[in-house]
């Protein structure tokens, strides 16, 4: 996409609207609103889901593999976020890439809905990961084009969109996790679903303008008709290795887990070798990806701790914590709850912090290294109940409490900001699939997750918590001092 078409846009799109803000932001505000209940529902009682008890409605998974698939699950999630990016990129735009991504996810969430049914949850896996790939990194990509790339309210406009997610993220476990019956809160997130399907397809074309609408990397009739081919083909040959492997015991959740893993890996380290080596891309954008690289290193290592608190948190909420608290009998789901509202509480904070500071605010590779201090601070804390309680006790949840509020603090450094600066770091010719790559940090980061969370037990507690929040200091500490450096590969953007 030129930079001609990056102002039509803009100008397409009524600028004031919503809090100061492009009309469009409102638009995409609750589509993902609601899209973000229906997932973050869905996942506060998924991994009880898998590992209770045939009678007490659960499928009765083992519990370790269930944590392993849990964080897989969170992995292809993100990492089909290719596909979203490629289609929006090279065939049909972002705002159809949304749609039909809702429409996927909520037949997901159907399918989910069906009672007792191994069968039914990995179909609804497919649904929900390949729909979430294409409107995830899509409505992104599209708050992006709202806003010109000089426009000051861009990190404040994504901190706002940021905000979207945590309302949904904050109320549906709340709701979902208060009924006891799973399917019919697998239900309840088909039906929020729906909802953001329907406040997209009324409001776009008022809002909108021409966000989502350009295909930035068109394919020829050519080009579309090898790409098909091979995509056919290439579904067969996996379909036939499925039908051999799966019946021989040689393809099994373990060696599915560790493929995902390395494709986590792999996968990024790809991508950024084809743009960069890409014709399409610019002296000044190859510039820009080279400082793409240590933010999407800090990026894994962040998400590899917050994306713990749906499972390790998790299993420490249902297993090692007093659920009987003030007067109140807690539900384990709804500790899924306390990162969203803490970011409803502290996001405007941070926004109202960078529109102040202005140009005098920390860096993009700043503001990433305090977010890496911030999220192995948060897994120290869990050593603390640890240390005087041991592995029998059940601890305070206000430790949980605790440890949710501070990483908080890392990921308002590092999520909206991380948002922001991929729209502007991101090639001109890759523009969605840059925003692809960026929630392949998360992928990247939950396909390690399934093998590390392997390693945790009551017994291993201090030593599982104590080496990850190590690490995470170290490296921040370490991209701190780098941080002028990779300014200057930013080629001018802050």
């Amino acid at each position: 996409m030129s930079k001609i078409n990056r102002q039509k846009i803009v100008d397409s799109v009524p600028q004031t609207g919503f809090f100061g803000h492009p009309k469009g932001l409102s638009t995409l505000f609750f589509t993902e609103f609601w899209e973000r209940f229906s997932y973050y529902g869905m996942r506060a009682i998924l991994v009880f889901y898998m590992y209770y008890e045939v009678s007490k409605g659960g499928l009765g998974i083992d519990k370790n593999l269930a944590l392993s698939i849990m964080s897989i699950y969170g992995s292809l999630v993100y990492m089909s976020g290719i596909i979203g990016g490629w289609l929006a990129d090279r065939i049909f735009g972002s705002s159809k890439a949304v749609f039909y991504g809702g429409i996927l996810i909520m037949f997901g969430h159907i399918a989910l809905a069906v009672p007792g049914s191994v069968a039914m949850f990995f179909v609804s896996m497919v649904l929900i990961v390949l729909g979430t790939g294409m409107l995830k990194p899509n409505v992104s990509s599209a708050v992006g084009e709202l806003y010109s790339e000089k426009d000051e309210r861009r990190d404040a406009g994504f901190t706002i969109y940021y905000m979207s997610i945590n309302l949904g993220a904050f109320l549906s476990p709340l709701i979902v996790g208060s009924i006891a019956n799973f399917h019919i809160g697998f239900g309840i997130a088909a039906v929020g679903m729906f909802f953001g399907l329907l406040v997209f397809s009324l409001t776009k074309k008022k809002n909108l303008g021409l966000a989502g609408t350009m295909i930035a990397n068109p394919m020829s009739p050519a080009e579309k008709k090898k790409t098909f081919t091979i995509f056919g083909v290439a579904v067969i040959i996996i379909a036939a290795l499925c039908a051999v492997l799966i019946p021989k015991g040689l393809l099994t959740f373990a060696s599915f887990i560790n493929i995902v893993t390395f494709l986590g890996i792999l996968i990024p380290t790809i991508y950024f070798v084809v743009m960069y080596r890409s014709p399409k891309t610019t002296a000044v954008e190859r510039s820009r990806i080279i400082a793409y690289i240590p933010i999407f290193i800090a990026a894994v290592m962040f998400w590899a701790i917050q994306e713990q608190g749906s499972t390790i948190l998790a299993s420490f909420a249902d297993t090692r914590t007093q659920l009987h608290f003030a007067g109140i009998v807690i539900k384990p789901a709804w500790f899924q709850s306390l990162n969203p509202l803490f970011i409803i509480i502290f996001a405007p904070v941070f926004a109202w912090i960078w529109v102040k500071l202005g140009k005098r605010q920390p860096t993009i590779p700043q503001k990433f290294s305090l977010s890496l201090l911030f999220a192995g601070l948060s897994f120290l804390v869990i050593l603390i109940p640890a240390y005087f309680g041991g592995s029998d006790s059940l601890v305070s949840p206000m430790w949980l409490v605790l440890s949710y509020l501070i990483v908080v603090f890392g990921e308002l450094c590092m999520s909206p900001v991380g948002l922001s600066a991929t729209t502007k770091l991101a090639p001109a010719a890759f523009s969605a699939q840059t925003m692809s790559l960026w929630f392949l940090a998360s992928a990247a980061a939950q396909a390690l997750n399934a093998q590390v969370v392997k390693f945790y037990t009551p017994e291993t507690e201090m030593a599982y918590f104590g080496v990850i929040g190590g690490a995470s200091i170290v490296l921040g500490i370490i991209l701190l001092v780098l941080a002028p450096k990779i300014q200057g590969y930013m080629k001018g953007i802050r």
